[in-house]
């Protein structure tokens, strides 16, 4: 009797765990007043690769100010890069430090369904991966660059999985601007893959970049609001 009362008690501590992590993710931030602190994982993303000085970072104690996006003129000189790489917070985070990113907005693109909402990429079916539109000043910053930022912010090897995210969403993607970006990317993985780094095979994707879908306005620059540092998944 003690057995099946001690087993009840765990079924219903887990039940209520994932139901808490639900309504987290699923709670717009302005909305809920009731959350004290973020969720364990995103802080977990913010980690160990934003220390010292691994990367070329613009990033000052206080939270940066909004990047705005480039007008017409000015976006002539700049390009466009994309990147999927698990959850989008952290990911637009990381980048938003690079020296040479001018604009990013978190959203949803690689699937079949228009204007998704982000309640129904979680669900699945969508085909659609969490990713960071990037635009950059290639003078400062290059597009190898860019990549090996991408690369060390998340682990390419776990299919459909980021840390304790799991899902068709949280899949490892470039999509690429041009055949130059797509020689570059592929390069740059296959240098990757015969580094030794990892002992599992690479499963990230290159695409074309299609359609780009912007996310909800309560996930952009969602780290910066609410006060994490750093950003990224390892």
């Amino acid at each position: 009797m003690n057995m099946y009362r001690f087993l009840f008690c765990v079924s219903l501590i887990v039940s209520i765990g994932a139901a808490a992590y639900l309504v987290y993710r699923f709670t717009p931030p302005e909305k809920a007043s009731t959350v004290r602190d973020v969720s364990p994982f995103a802080k977990a993303y913010a980690g160990e690769a934003m220390k010292g000085n691994e990367m070329d970072t613009n990033a000052d104690d206080e939270v940066m100010a909004d990047k705005p996006e480039p007008d017409d003129d000015a976006a002539n000189k700049y390009e466009k890069a994309t990147f999927a790489a698990g959850c989008f917070w952290g990911v637009e985070a990381a980048f938003r430090q690079v020296e040479g990113v001018i604009h990013t907005q978190v959203g949803y693109t690689g699937g079949k369904t228009k204007d998704p909402t982000y309640r129904q990429v979680c669900a699945g079916g969508t085909g659609h991966a969490e990713a960071v539109e990037i635009v950059f000043d290639p003078k400062k910053v290059s597009y190898e660059k860019l990549l090996e930022v991408f690369w060390k912010i998340h682990n390419p090897t776990t299919l459909n999985r980021q840390g304790p995210d799991v899902g068709y969403q949280y899949r490892s993607a470039i999509f690429t601007h041009g055949e130059e970006q797509k020689k570059l990317a592929t390069d740059s993985k296959e240098k990757l893959g015969k580094s030794g780094k990892y002992d599992e095979p690479i499963v990230t994707t290159i695409e074309d970049a299609p359609e780009f879908y912007r996310a909800e306005e309560y996930h952009q620059q969602y780290f910066e609001k609410q006060g994490i540092k750093g950003g990224c998944h390892i």
